[in-house]
Formats: C-alpha cells, structure tokens, sequence
C-alpha cells in the first residue's frame, strides 16, 4: 500500500537497463538529491525484493515525529545511521554489514549528502562503498540514478510537486583486483552519472 502511493505520488517509473529485478543479493547505490530518494528506490522494486530490501537513512530525519518513525521502522525497516561525527560507537558501515549479514539487500547514497544542483554534477563518493565492496565481494553493487527528485521535494520543503520521476537500475560492479580506493569511487560514481543519459 505504502509502496503504491510512493509511485503514485512520484510517478516513479522504474527502467532496468543493465540487470533485472532479481531476489539476489545487492547494495543498490544513488545519486542523492531528497529526502523521498530511498523510498522511491525501494518502492520501485517488485514485491519479493522490495521486502528484502533496507534503505539507509539519517537517523535525525526519519526518527522525527510520530509519522516519520513509523515509516522508518515499521514500514521501509531502514537501517538508520547517524549523521554526526563518526566514531567507532556510530559507525554507519556497522550496522550495514549486520544488515547483509542478515541477507538483505541495501539502498545507500554513497555522497553522504544531498546534491543541490543537479547540473553541476554529483559530490564525490564517500568511501564506504569501496569498504563494503571490499568485505562483501559476493554482493552486487547496482547503480542507479534517480531523475527529478528534488524538483518534487526541494530541499527544505513540505509539499510535494507532482512530477514524473525516474528511477533507473544499471548493470552491476564489482571492486576490481588490485583497484585502489579512489579509482572504484571515481568508476562507480560514473556508473551512476552514465544513467542520466539512458534517462533523456
């Protein structure tokens, strides 16, 4: 129910270009321009996956009032990480790796935060990525690119925009043998930048 008025209210259409809806592991990773970026992922997926499927989001967003932490927990069991100082008692990659250890499949935004103009390109990754890559080499890494996001909620607004979002699904990466850290965020952030184009 929740996953049909997410797509209804974003018009979300999902495009499976380089891989297919599958029950099989995965870290689905995105571009990040709004706070309706993980829903719209994860509301995009068939049913089987979907419930399969954790969206990692901020803590001090989601555990927010009532509503927000209902949706949070109950409903997309998102694996909250905070947003603070990173130390070892609030490392977000401890609590993604008991997610996987679980067998769920992840949606992260590896920018860590949201990008303001969308026409001057993606921040750079940060490298938690290329540490779960590193762990979990078994795991697919999806790339997907979210289109018009933060046209339909503009950062620091309530109301939604009705517009057609589009949510596209790439071919999946692995971390290369002997790939250095910086050279598998570069390439999986362009991975991401690559499917704005399959979009026009």
């Amino acid at each position: 129910m929740i996953a049909g008025l997410i797509r209804l209210v974003t018009g979300a259409q999902a495009r499976w270009v380089g891989c297919a809806p599958e029950l099989t592991q995965r870290i689905y990773f995105a571009n990040h321009s709004s706070n309706l970026d993980g829903p719209t992922i994860w509301a995009s997926l068939p049913d089987q996956v979907r419930a399969r499927t954790r969206p990692i989001a901020a803590q001090d967003y989601w555990d927010k009032g009532l509503v927000r932490r209902w949706l949070a927990h109950a409903v997309f069991h998102a694996v909250l990480i905070s947003r603070e100082k990173i130390t070892a008692a609030n490392n977000p990659l401890v609590a993604m790796q008991a997610a996987l250890a679980e067998g769920a499949s992840l949606i992260i935004f590896p920018e860590g935060t949201r990008t303001v103009d969308e026409d001057a390109g993606m921040n750079p990754f940060k490298p938690g990525l290329w540490h779960l890559a590193k762990r979990h080499p078994q795991i697919e890494l999806v790339p997907v690119h979210l289109e018009n996001l933060n046209r339909i909620l503009p950062k620091g607004d309530f109301l939604l925009v009705p517009l057609l979002a589009a949510v596209t699904f790439g071919t999946p990466l692995q971390l290369a043998e002997g790939e250095d850290k910086p050279a598998f965020l570069e390439r999986a952030r362009c991975a991401v930048a690559a499917l704005a184009q399959d979009e026009t």
